[in-house]
């Protein structure tokens, strides 16, 4: 387990409400899928200046394929759609983008676009902002305890899985549970549940989530350090 004394936060978001934001409005889900982009370029801008180092957003579950055919199609366009249209203000402002999860089942075309950003912003230190595209962290699990010998350590594993702890965990639209999101990485994150809309979250909710993450005392198991004085 990381214990990071640094500043420098892992914020991790699980993006959710666009549809029924959508819906409250009579407007197509795709509407709020296009909202949401929008809250995830202000979040983006926003985060370095509340210390977060790393941002992984919930983009896309390995579940959301029995999504109906369409409304997946035209997500996945927006994908790439983003990814183009982001590209060159990353770079410009620092930010280093990475995609995890499986890349073989996204359509072909989508390929080149991730694997062109990531390059494009690979020199990014201001922020790296991690997208989670057919992510499941259960699978991300298996597959890096199947990569590692019997006898290796937790460390081994760590690596193995290419992540670091999370720190501060949200979840907007009012659901409170993980959703197979990054679940290794969250054992000691402190959670934050929002009943706001993805497509409404913005600059100052990410700052009071930030504010009620740095009001928590993180123990990691150990006594508080009252009980120690």
């Amino acid at each position: 387990m990381s214990q990071r004394t640094s500043a420098t936060l892992h914020a991790a978001i699980i993006m959710d409400g666009n549809g029924r934001w959508a819906a409250a409005r009579a407007l197509p889900r795709i509407a709020g899928h296009r909202a949401g982009a929008d809250a995830l370029r202000r979040t983006v801008e926003a985060a370095p200046d509340l210390g977060i180092g790393t941002l992984t957003v919930y983009a896309f579950s390995s579940d959301n394929w029995q999504r109906p055919p369409a409304e997946v199609s035209a997500l996945m366009k927006m994908f790439h759609l983003y990814l183009r249209r982001e590209q060159a203000r990353c770079v410009t402002n620092g930010v280093r983008v990475s995609v995890i999860g499986r890349r073989d089942r996204l359509p072909r075309m989508l390929l080149p676009m991730i694997e062109g950003c990531e390059q494009a912003t690979a020199l990014g230190r201001k922020l790296h902002l991690r997208l989670a595209v057919d992510y499941s962290s259960r699978d991300a699990i298996m597959a890096a305890a199947s990569s590692i010998g019997k006898h290796a350590s937790r460390e081994d594993f760590v690596r193995a899985l290419g992540s670091e702890d999370v720190d501060l965990l949200i979840r907007t639209g009012g659901e409170k549970r993980l959703s197979d999101f990054l679940l290794w990485e969250s054992a000691y994150a402190e959670l934050v549940f929002t009943p706001k809309m993805w497509p409404d979250f913005g600059a100052g909710d990410l700052a009071e989530a930030v504010a009620e993450f740095r009001s928590r005392e993180r123990r990691f198991g150990a006594l508080p350090k009252a009980a120690l004085a």
